[in-house]
């Protein structure tokens, strides 16, 4: 106001002065910067944000992107204008093609990065060359050997891990032999569950034997079926339990056993992540229990913190998004229903 006030006496002063043209020189100059604030301010609302999933076909990233759908309405809704593009490689594996994504997406210059890196050590290089060029990066899902990303948000996998270590042992009552059925190399999410278990099972419960931690399933559950069945054929007349760190490796597993005349609890089953045939399994009583984590919120929370960002707001460093165990006896639970049947049809169409 006092800014407006010594315009217009200074105004006066000119056109009383006789100095009318620079004067209106002067208040052209004005309107034209305050214009241009404002464009940068709207500009700061127009935003392009990519999130990048390990892999398109699991419904945990379904999940994810709908968590992300979410956001960008909600966004919308506040006048902001989301650009939200969702691309990353068909299998989980394929960590070539989700370099060259990330790569792709820095030199189009787009205004953010939501990232579930499926190698802890490869998407390094690539998470900071897009950092380096001000592209602000958000990591979720699965940790990166890197502290340079501007947010981290995602389960506490580790404590993932013990609970579903806690969860089969004490079905076996602290005793029995089990198997850990890992995913595979370079995976951070699964890496740190497959520690967090080993962790409980081998310092609680020392009268429980691990026969086999050293089988890799792969990234999906085709192959994760494959190796399962071959540690079945091996081990299938003494394993009491089997622990599955994610969703295909838990189908995979749970398919072995139906057809080894295993399932509906002879041998337990305690899996991670809630897909449609997994839930479907712990209903009919052939998955005993599933570590659940919230993948909506996730993506839902990357896209936002891309936009904070944007607007120079502080982001936390690390979000943890909870992790529980469902049962069969406590799936019914709102909470429990809300994290195993997602909507992802409402966002999804």
């Amino acid at each position: 106001m006092r800014l407006l006030a010594k315009i217009i006496v200074t105004g006066r002063q000119i056109f009383y002065g006789g100095w009318m043209k620079p004067f209106l020189h002067c208040l052209a100059a004005v309107f034209i910067g305050l214009f241009c604030s404002l464009s940068v301010t709207g500009a700061g609302k127009n935003l392009t944000i990519a999130v990048i999933p390990k892999g398109t076909s699991h419904e945990f990233w379904k999940s994810i992107h709908a968590g992300a759908v979410k956001a960008k309405l909600e966004l919308e809704e506040q006048g902001y204008k989301i650009n939200l593009i969702w691309k990353g490689p068909l299998r989980e594996d394929d960590r070539d093609q989700q370099i060259a994504v990330v790569e792709n997406f820095v030199a189009r210059r787009v205004d953010g990065i939501v990232l579930a890196p499926l190698d802890s050590r490869a998407l390094v290089a690539p998470v900071e060359t897009a950092q380096s060029v001000k592209i602000p990066v958000v990591i979720i899902d699965s940790g990166l050997k890197s502290d340079r990303y501007s947010s981290y948000i995602a389960t506490d996998n580790y404590h993932g891990g013990q609970l579903g270590a806690e969860h089969l042992a004490n079905m076996l009552n602290g005793n029995g032999k089990v198997i850990l059925v890992r995913y595979q190399v370079g995976s951070a999410s699964t890496e740190e569950r497959e520690a967090g278990f080993m962790n409980v099972m081998t310092n609680k419960f020392p009268s429980i034997q691990i026969i086999s931690q050293n089988q890799y399933a792969g990234p999906t559950r085709d192959s994760a079926y494959k190796a399962v069945q071959d540690l079945l054929n091996r081990y299938g007349k003494e394993v009491n339990g089997i622990f599955a760190p994610c969703e295909p490796v838990t189908i995979g597993i749970m398919m072995a056993l139906r057809d080894m005349g295993k399932a509906g609890g002879i041998v337990k089953l305690v899996g991670f992540d809630a897909g449609t045939q997994s839930v479907e399994g712990l209903a009919k009583g052939d998955v005993q229990g599933l570590v659940v984590q919230n993948p909506m919120k996730m993506g839902y929370l990357g896209v936002k913190a891309i936009v904070d960002i944007s607007q120079k707001k502080p982001v936390e460093k690390k979000v943890d998004t909870g992790v529980q165990v469902v049962t069969k006896e406590n799936m019914d639970q709102p909470e429990k229903r809300d994290l195993l049947y997602p909507p992802l049809d409402k966002y999804l169409k």
